[in-house]
Order: C-alpha cells, then sequence, then structure tokens
C-alpha cells in the first residue's frame, strides 16, 4: 500500500486486473463496479472495466469512458455499470484499471454494488 491505495505504475498502455469474482450469483440487477482513484501525470487516460462472463455466451465489458481520467488528480470516486437482465447470470466477473500511455495511479476502496431492477 502507497499512500492508502495500490500504486500502479505504467510505462505504455496496459490492462491491470484487480480483482475476479467466480459465481457472483447475480441476475437481473444492475452492477456498479466503484473505486477511489488518483492520478500523476496520466497520459491518454487511465478508466475502470468491468468484465461479465456468461456460460455458452462468451464474455461482455463495460467501460467507464464517461470517467476517464487524464493528467494529475487527487482523489476521487469513479464508476463503471453493468445492466443484467433476467437470465443472464455471469459465471464470472472481472475488475479491470486500463491505463492508456505512461503514469501513476493509485486504488482504494474497490467495491462492487448490486442494485435489483425490476
Amino acid at each position: 500500500m502507497d499512500q492508502n491505495g495500490w500504486r500502479i505504475e505504467s510505462r505504455e498502455k496496459r490492462t491491470v486486473g484487480l480483482f475476479e469474482s467466480p459465481d457472483p450469483g447475480v441476475e437481473q440487477c444492475l452492477l456498479i463496479y466503484r473505486v477511489q482513484m488518483k492520478t500523476e501525470s496520466i497520459q491518454g487516460g487511465a478508466y475502470l472495466e468491468m468484465w461479465c462472463r456468461f456460460p455458452g455466451r462468451g464474455e461482455f465489458f463495460s467501460r467507464g469512458f464517461h470517467h476517464k481520467v487524464t493528467g494529475t488528480t487527487g482523489w476521487a470516486s469513479y464508476e463503471t455499470p453493468f445492466y443484467l437482465k433476467k437470465g443472464q447470470r455471469p459465471d464470472l466477473i472481472k475488475l479491470n484499471l486500463v491505463v492508456e500511455g505512461a503514469g501513476t495511479a493509485w486504488i482504494r476502496d474497490v467495491e462492487v454494488l448490486q442494485t435489483p431492477l425490476k
């Protein structure tokens, strides 16, 4: 832990896998992947990415382009949603950080929230 978070340094574009959750037991809900993040000299941008794998259907993603971070920032909350319809039950959820260029990011307070859909 560095500055109360995980330090992720990048020299080029890369995807950093943070967590995987096998058999999460969710369906017909809104999943929200949320973190606290701060950055230093991020080039290109950094954003959250959540992948859901569905048996027999493959993997699908949600990317937080709308909350892309560039440059140097203080601690702030960032999130990306994933909508699951009735019958959509992922057998694996992956939480990543995508960094599009050189720079440093710090991540803390990683969480996945679930809100039922009607």
